[in-house]
């Protein structure tokens, strides 16, 4: 497999998922028949909120977590889900079952505002309840990807700020995160390291970045990152392990002598980098790298919702 021009977020391919049922507003439907309008708020306007989660011996890892980020989402856009919570994961629940989906699985949860009667912006012209899809897919990171480290280039496109639109809504709305990852890529990188509004480090275009430093691990402040659900729990178990973990600002100055860097996310959990900006990483999945990847598949082993 060549795995040159492939990053965190590639997999490796399951030809189970051609035969995949999708749900659409509680509907089953094959991957060729899992269709939306094209009037469709989501499609129109990126008008909605969404949630990747994970699937593992059969259960569905930090579930509340992800519920209570896609009801906060929702509210804050004034958009009313149609479910409450229980009902949500119900719907979940039962498309896992109908594809007897227990391991190995990635799941792109997605809530739109529903369809419109005309293509406008403004809520009033919707016609419908909110359109809901479930996306299942037994999905796995490429190993050799990420053993080999994930190369980040610093881009132009900057986080913004709660005035613009707050970075904690997990919104359909990816463009700025979408033009990061294009400069990433055209400079032959994994992910798009960007930086706040004064300069210093932010986040990734999809993942979350961490350095280490003598043996302390830092991450950008929440004001322009999404509230991540692994971000947060990479800090619980460095909490819980008493491994020094700090929310703070730090610049490029800090990345580049780091003796450690990795980001996180909820399909490939912990991956190292190998450099930034073509500068080379001291360590690549050095020793605290790797006790924190110990640490959190534990956690996730003790925070699994049964599918039931």
């Amino acid at each position: 497999m060549n795995t040159e021009h492939q990053g965190v977020h590639d997999y490796l391919d399951d030809p189970r998922n051609a035969d995949v049922l999708i749900s659409v507003n509680g509907a089953l439907r094959r991957r060729d028949e899992a269709v939306v309008s094209v009037f469709d708020s989501g499609y129109l306007l990126g008008d909605g909120v969404w949630e990747g989660l994970r699937v593992k011996d059969g259960g569905v890892a930090f579930l509340p977590e992800h519920l209570k980020r896609l009801y906060a989402g929702a509210k804050t856009i004034d958009m009313d889900v149609g479910l409450t919570p229980d009902e949500l994961k119900q719907r979940l629940f039962d498309c896992l079952k109908a594809n007897n989906m227990r391991d190995g699985v990635h799941i792109r949860l997605m809530v739109t505002r529903g369809i419109k009667k005309t293509p406008y912006q403004a809520p009033r012209f919707t016609v419908t309840s909110a359109t809901i899809v479930i996306i299942p897919e037994y999905k796995s990171p490429v190993p050799q990807v990420i053993a080999r480290g994930q190369k980040l280039f610093t881009v132009h496109v900057r986080r913004t700020g709660p005035a613009e639109q707050d970075q904690k809504l997990n919104s359909h709305s990816k463009l700025n995160c979408i033009l990061a990852c294009i400069q990433a890529d055209k400079a032959g990188a994994d992910e798009a390291l960007m930086l706040d509004p004064a300069g210093f480090v932010a986040t990734c275009n999809s993942t979350h970045f961490f350095i280490v430093r003598d043996g302390e691990v830092w991450t950008s402040p929440p004001e322009y990152c999404l509230g991540g659900i692994t971000r947060g729990n990479i800090l619980r178990v460095c909490a819980e392990a008493g491994i020094p973990a700090r929310e703070k600002r730090f610049s490029l100055f800090d990345v580049y002598s780091a003796d450690e860097c990795f980001i996180t996310g909820t399909f490939a959990g912990v991956s190292p980098v190998v450099s930034v900006d073509g500068r080379a990483i001291a360590h690549l999945n050095g020793q605290v790298t790797q006790r924190i990847r110990d640490l959190y598949a534990g956690l996730i082993q003790r925070n699994l919702t049964p599918i039931a």
